[in-house]
């Protein structure tokens, strides 16, 4: 009988341990792939990029219900396909340059002017997943104001471990 092998997942870089200091000794930080996890990745930073607010689920559903932000989910579309967080739009990480006008700047020459910008949510598959951030750094880019960014680090993945409602992708994405 063969000994079940723990998978190792990165934390930072490479990085698949971390040893810190304790009064009883070093305690090696390890991070292993478990049934809750949507994704392996690398854990991202709370704040990818400066000036960009953090947020939580209860902010996302009072942006959900206000008319002053757009939830968007950055994910690719097979991951959309999947469960989506009812009212969020869907604006790929791979789209957002070309896609800026949706969130309300305009076309400049070849870039783009984003002082009529609305203030958004970004979110991804959760705290392993890169496709957020890698978009909030190339609108911020672009010109869009990381003060009116919002990242729920969380994501899908903590959206759907805390049971809350995913809804199917409406005809018109599918």
């Amino acid at each position: 009988m063969r000994a079940s092998v723990t998978e190792l997942l990165k934390i930072v870089g490479d990085a698949t341990k971390v040893t810190i200091s304790t009064p009883a000794g070093p305690v090696e930080i390890v991070r292993t792939k478990n049934d809750m996890q949507l994704i392996k990745g690398v854990l991202q930073a709370i704040i990818p990029v400066a000036g960009v607010r953090p947020i939580g689920e209860l902010e996302v559903l009072d942006a959900l219900k206000g008319r002053d932000f757009r939830v968007v989910d950055m994910r690719e579309p097979k991951w959309r396909l999947k469960s989506p967080i009812p009212g969020s739009i869907s604006i790929p990480y791979n789209e957002i340059t070309q896609r800026l006008d949706e969130l309300g700047c305009t076309r400049k020459g070849a870039g783009w002017d984003c002082a009529g910008a609305t203030n958004m949510v970004a979110f991804c598959n959760g705290p392993a997943c890169p496709q957020s951030p890698t978009a909030i750094r190339a609108m911020v880019h672009e010109g869009f104001s990381a003060e009116r960014i919002h990242y729920y680090r969380g994501g899908m993945q903590d959206w759907l471990v805390l049971g809350l409602t995913a809804t199917a992708v409406p005809a018109a994405e599918a």
